[in-house]
């Protein structure tokens, strides 16, 4: 089973950039899709982007043409670039493998430690 651990948050002022790893214990060649996930105390987890194996991304609405999810099977690593960051992006941020058939996304992973993402006003 591949471990997917996170890193890359930290404080940012609003209209700013972050980018977040997260990177596996071995191979993720063969993982058909990983996502990203934001929490806020209180509420549930929110799924914000997907990288598929075939080359396809999938974004929530609030963060379409602001964030960019990628993979580099190489090093074993997802990214998340988060441009124009908004007070409203700040959480914990989650990476976590799934599959993706027939167009439905499903988890088949466990939860990390997740980064902490502020994002200040």
């Amino acid at each position: 089973q591949v471990q997917l651990v996170e890193s890359g948050g930290g404080l940012v002022q609003a209209g700013g950039s972050l980018r977040l790893s997260c990177v596996g214990s071995r191979s993720i060649f063969h993982i058909v899709a990983i996502a990203w996930y934001r929490q806020v105390p209180g509420q549930e987890r929110e799924l914000v982007a997907v990288d598929i194996r075939d080359g396809n991304t999938k974004y929530a609405d609030s963060v379409k043409g602001r964030f960019t999810i990628s993979r580099d099977n190489q090093k074993n690593t997802v990214y998340l670039q988060m441009n124009s960051l908004k007070p409203e992006d700040t959480g914990v941020y989650y990476c976590v493998k799934g599959t993706w058939d027939m167009g439905k996304w499903s988890i088949n992973g466990s939860w990390g430690q997740g980064t902490q993402v502020t994002v200040s006003s």
